[in-house]
């Protein structure tokens, strides 16, 4: 069984009879899940995701000390840590993992203050525009097995998925950023006899583009570790994926470099493919460079449109 539907198993079995019984007050204003950092909370987990951080246990969401006090608190967090320390064969840790609490009460102003830097998921322009895409990704993973009042349900529906003008800021950013590493930068550097330049462009080249195929999605890329396993299951450009670990894994000797050309050439057409099904440019030809200044003059609010083109990458 997965973590994630193990957490779910564990707090319908213990946590909500637990939460009935001897808080029914309570109740109302709590939201019981598990989402944030961690393999089992993309449903990516396998046997070498239980050598740590793996165990039974769920989050407890709490509102405000005005709502929840310090006390109420306290007795949670104690009754808590008496549910059963064994589940489906995982134990409970009596360690905090490194980043902090992963499970058990929570107050959910301050996990969201400290994923995305807002306590209600209401994030200004800035802050959409330079919060780590991973930490969206870990804001809104998971599930929630009860939210009472809905609360934790509100703040993590704002945080879904990026206003529409800053999906395309970012994405002009990344498309431009493919055009100097791929299509430029890769062949300069092997003109020049730089074959590790050539390939640090070729991983800058796969990087961005994997940036850009995610937000064509309207998907929040994971932390890089997960990256390529999210990437194959987008619904569209996913057999990108492949081609991108081909450019990262193969050598820039002289027959391997040019056909790693012919692939960057193609990869530029596939996204530009998008880019035009999804109406985001209109431009003919395979200059990856002019389709991001495309994409950046259609924003439609004034203010991001104007910030330079690479002030979301």
């Amino acid at each position: 069984m997965k973590g994630l539907e193990t957490a779910r198993a564990y707090y319908e079995a213990f946590g909500a009879p637990m939460l009935k019984a001897r808080f029914p007050r309570l109740l109302p204003h709590i939201a019981a899940g598990l989402f944030g950092s961690g393999s089992e909370c993309f449903g990516y987990d396998d046997e070498v995701s239980r050598d740590h951080d793996f165990e039974p246990g769920f989050m407890l969401l709490l509102p405000g000390e005005d709502v929840i006090g310090r006390r109420d608190a306290f007795l949670l967090e104690r009754a808590y840590a008496a549910l059963p320390r064994e589940f489906m064969g995982l134990r409970r840790g009596l360690m905090q993992p490194v980043g902090g609490p992963r499970r058990g009460v929570i107050r959910a102003a301050e996990y969201f203050s400290d994923r995305v830097g807002a306590p209600d998921g209401r994030l200004t322009l800035a802050q959409w525009l330079t919060v780590p895409e991973y930490a969206l990704a870990e804001a809104v993973n998971g599930a929630v097995f009860y939210d009472g009042d809905g609360a934790v349900t509100d703040v993590r529906t704002r945080l879904r998925a990026y206003p529409e003008d800053v999906r395309r800021k970012r994405l002009a950013g990344n498309l431009l950023l493919m055009a100097q590493s791929g299509q430029y930068n890769y062949a300069r550097c092997l003109a020049h006899g730089e074959k590790a330049a050539a390939q640090l462009a070729a991983g800058d080249f796969a990087r961005h583009c994997m940036n850009a195929v995610f937000l064509l999605n309207g998907v929040y890329q994971p932390f890089y570790k997960w990256a390529f396993r999210a990437m194959r299951a987008l619904p569209e450009l996913s057999l990108l994926a492949e081609v991108m670990e081909y450019l990262l894994t193969t050598d820039n000797e002289p027959p391997q470099a040019a056909e790693k050309r012919r692939v960057i050439e193609g990869v530029a057409n596939d996204v530009i493919g998008l880019l035009r099904r999804q109406g985001l440019s209109e431009l003919d030809g395979d200059d990856l460079e002019k389709h991001a200044y495309a994409v950046n003059d259609r924003i439609g609010d004034g203010e991001v449109r104007n910030l330079h083109i690479l002030a979301a990458v």
